[in-house]
């Protein structure tokens, strides 16, 4: 596998337990995550209480709320108890159907973390527009709960607004990791899942990332650095490849991370990402 960029970010190895719960399928093999800190993070304190909440009923501050989605009783209530048992600082509620009756009831719904099923009742990937309305409200982190790690379905997720991907294979104890890492404002990615996201951005060239109204957020150098960057280049590579000093690269880095509100060469990578449909 080629090198991933350099995020600044810690890397956990989190291996799962030989036996307990797990969302469907084997065991989680041991996978390296990579947890992206973002520049506005939010705090999380964790007590022992109980891991379910009424609908409608606000949940208290010290907890995390989520809202699971799945296409299934059975799905949604394996993991609903799995919180229930033994995790603490949790409160949960369950949707389930098809993809739009779960839209009309998102509004009903404040969850700081949202588990999304790709797979609803309307189809095997219904769970994408799910993700997509979740990201107009802009008032949760989504999570995206995949079947496989197929290049297509990690690059739709990122780009529709996911905050992670986890699959159905890994273990019940990293899922509530991973949602405590996303609510802190973090990213839960893989090694792999990054792989497919570079792979995917080659293919966008040029780069042009503009405003609301249209304008353009960079200069042309400062998009060219951004591309190149996607591209899992180090600093004096893109130096060499532009006919500049090494140092005028951290600078442009520098003020491309301040314009884009990012804070890590990984975020820059999703946010290229994310805004894809905004290219020209």
């Amino acid at each position: 596998m080629k090198q991933t960029p350099n995020a600044n970010a810690a890397v956990s190895r989190l291996r799962s337990p030989s036996s307990g719960s797990k969302v469907g399928g084997n065991t989680m093999s041991t996978q390296e995550l990579i947890p992206v800190s973002h520049s506005h993070n939010r705090a999380s304190s964790a007590h022992e209480v109980d891991a379910t909440v009424k609908r409608g009923s606000a949940p208290p501050k010290d907890r995390i709320s989520v809202l699971v989605v799945t296409a299934d009783n059975m799905t949604s209530e394996l993991l609903k108890n799995a919180f229930a048992h033994g995790r603490k600082g949790f409160t949960v509620e369950t949707l389930t159907g098809t993809s739009q009756k779960i839209i009309d009831e998102l509004d009903s719904h404040n969850a700081d973390v949202t588990l999304i099923s790709e797979e609803l009742q309307d189809g095997p990937e219904a769970g994408i527009k799910v993700l997509q309305k979740t990201r107009e409200a802009r008032n949760t982190s989504a999570i995206m709960l995949l079947q496989s790690s197929k290049p297509e379905r990690v690059v739709n997720a990122f780009r529709d607004g996911a905050r992670g991907v986890f699959y159905r294979s890994h273990s019940l104890k990293s899922l509530s990791k991973c949602i405590q890492t996303v609510h802190r404002g973090q990213i839960w990615v893989g090694n792999e899942d990054i792989e497919h996201l570079l792979n995917a951005l080659t293919q966008v060239k040029p780069l042009h990332l503009n405003n609301s109204h249209g304008m353009p957020l960079l200069t042309r150098r400062e998009e060219d650095v951004v591309r190149l960057v996607a591209d899992g280049l180090k600093n004096r590579e893109i130096a060499e490849q532009l006919n500049v000093k090494e140092h005028s690269i951290r600078n442009y880095i520098y003020r491309i991370f301040e314009k884009l509100g990012v804070s890590n060469r990984i975020e820059l990578t999703l946010y290229v990402f994310s805004h894809r449909d905004k290219v020209n």
